[in-house]
């Protein structure tokens, strides 16, 4: 079956042209691990939302500065992303929120964003923060009407931010999120991880040593497949095939076959 034709680029112009965020306010925050390239993507967001006419808004520290709110959240302008996109880590902070897993603190969350009508929300993290926002967004209604009940906010509040509107960008070096092929951080962990068996190589050779190389990855093992692959590595260990039994000496077995410098990588757990 053939495939669709790709647009043409005047259709491409003609789409853009049609989005428009006038009226609205949309929140970008990073959450969990930093990754580089998270500066990237939240440079995207924030230029892609002014270009519509939006209001975008920086959410400091994460999850801990929408409900701390005040000057955590702070609008973003054009030139408030300028220079970021070769920086690594997030310039806009990223911490642990364990208020942020009660009610209480969702409910303090929603009023921050409420009272800026913030209603669009970008969450740009790992496993735990995406699954987060997913809570938050399924309770929205509930925390709107609560407010409501506490009188923090009046009925027109609750009808203009009915609906919260929330956009995942997975911040993992470890590739390990299904639905994306490749996640934020993913393709500088492999740099990094390149130019150090690089750097060591010429220590191994003058010693005549094996190196063992261990990268992250929790569980899983792309970091350490893909790299091994690039580097012409003899040996790697993966949590999706452990090692069979008798594998110390048919790993010893191997690296007494070869002459030149070897490696073998296993992904951290």
């Amino acid at each position: 079956m053939a495939g669709a034709a790709p647009p043409k680029r005047q259709d491409t112009r003609k789409f853009f042209e049609n989005l428009s965020g006038e009226g609205k306010s949309i929140a970008v925050l990073t959450s969990g691990g930093d990754a580089q390239g998270m500066n990237a993507a939240v440079r995207a967001v924030v230029r892609m939302g002014i270009y519509v006419g939006a209001k975008v808004y920086f959410i400091h520290e994460g999850y801990q500065g929408m409900v701390d709110g005040g000057d955590n959240i702070k609008e973003a302008t054009w030139e408030s992303v300028s220079s970021m996109l070769q920086v690594g880590g997030t310039v806009i902070g990223s911490a642990r929120c364990k208020e942020f897993r009660t009610h209480e603190g969702r409910l303090k969350a929603a009023h921050n964003l409420v009272q800026r009508g913030i209603t669009n929300l970008c969450v740009i993290g790992g496993d735990g923060s995406l699954t987060g926002a997913n809570l938050f967004r399924e309770e929205w209604s509930g925390l709107l009407d609560e407010l409501l009940q506490q009188g923090l906010i009046n009925e027109e509040a609750v009808r203009s931010n009915s609906v919260l509107h929330i956009v995942g960008m997975v911040g993992s070096i470890d590739n390990d999120f299904c639905g994306t092929d490749m996640t934020i951080g993913t393709d500088s962990a492999l740099h990094r991880i390149i130019e150090v068996v690089d750097a060591i190589m010429t220590t191994a050779q003058s010693h005549q040593r094996t190196f063992v190389l261990e990268v992250m990855g929790r569980h899983c093992g792309y970091l350490a497949l893909v790299s091994a692959l690039a580097c012409g590595a003899d040996w790697v260990f993966i949590p999706e095939m452990p090692p069979e039994d008798g594998w110390e000496d048919s790993m010893c077995q191997k690296l007494s076959e070869v002459t030149h410098t070897t490696q073998y990588f296993n992904t951290h757990s």
